[in-house]
């Protein structure tokens, strides 16, 4: 059974001859009812903040899970985000390795015509130096022949009619 404190002040009892002194068991009853208000407010408070601290505690569990599920998630994007650097980096270096063989690829290409064309360039020469070679000797075969004409135009002449060469 609860009472209030307003039941507490409004009890009355019966009247009796040699009862209890009146205004002392008003007075106790009027200090309980006062008393008894005083712990129904603390309760009440108690209550209340007791449930405000509930629904903080459930805010902060909720808090909680969220920055738990914030955690898993960042630790997965950042997973993903490794392994996709990873792959990246792989591209990246095969790409680089196939533009590497590419380069080594046309440069041996690059270096193969330029043998083949020093080699050409070393015949023509050959073939430049034979040719002035031969127009050399022809004209020191022309001035021997003027030489020998001036000395003795003669004996030169005989000498060619001689030669089947001139």
């Amino acid at each position: 059974m609860r009472i209030t404190p307003l039941e507490i002040q409004q009890k009355g009892f019966a009247r009796r001859v040699r009862g209890y002194d009146r205004d002392e068991v008003e007075a106790f009853l009027a200090l309980v009812a006062g008393a008894m208000e005083d712990l129904i407010r603390e309760n009440t408070a108690l209550r209340e903040e007791g449930q405000r601290k509930d629904e903080a505690i459930a805010d902060h569990r909720s808090r909680e899970r969220a920055l738990q599920e914030t955690l898993i998630a960042a630790q997965r994007a950042s997973e993903e985000i490794r392994e996709a650097a990873r792959r990246e980096a792989e591209i990246s270096l095969s790409e680089a390795e196939l533009q590497a063989e590419r380069i080594v690829a046309s440069a041996q290409q690059r270096y193969l015509r330029l043998v083949d064309d020093v080699q050409e360039l070393r015949r023509q020469r050959a073939e430049v130096e034979s040719g002035l070679r031969a127009v050399v000797d022809r004209h020191l075969r022309l001035l021997d022949a003027s030489r020998e004409e001036e000395q003795d135009p003669v004996e030169f002449l005989q000498g060619r009619r001689r030669s089947p060469e001139g």
